[in-house]
């Protein structure tokens, strides 16, 4: 048989435990049993304002390697058509010549 603390709360309809010899006191007597409810549990500032600022911190880490990725796209398209345009048609010429098949 479970062994229950008779000080804790017993959930749904059933009444506390009424010890054996309190029970053999009452002689027939009615009982009249109030059981008041559980305070409400209260949130402290802690427990709310830890995760908040884990999940602030993760979304700027995130914000922060998208916008270094998007700066390095940029760089790189920037580069490309810098190098594109410094060269012009003498470029396009020298590489239609170096690349051309040699299988003639």
């Amino acid at each position: 048989m479970q062994h229950h603390d008779p000080h804790t709360t017993i959930p749904g309809n059933l009444a506390p435990h009424i010890p054996a010899d309190l029970y053999h006191q009452l002689d027939g007597r009615p009982v009249v049993i109030i059981q008041t409810p559980a305070p409400a549990p209260t949130r402290s500032v802690g427990k709310w304002v830890v995760p908040l600022a884990i999940g602030l911190a993760g979304a700027a880490g995130v914000l922060g390697l998208v916008a270094a990725a998007v700066a390095v796209f940029d760089y790189a398209a920037r580069t490309a058509a810098f190098i594109g345009s410094t060269t012009g048609p003498i470029g396009l010429g020298l590489s239609l010549k170096l690349f051309q098949s040699k299988n003639k």
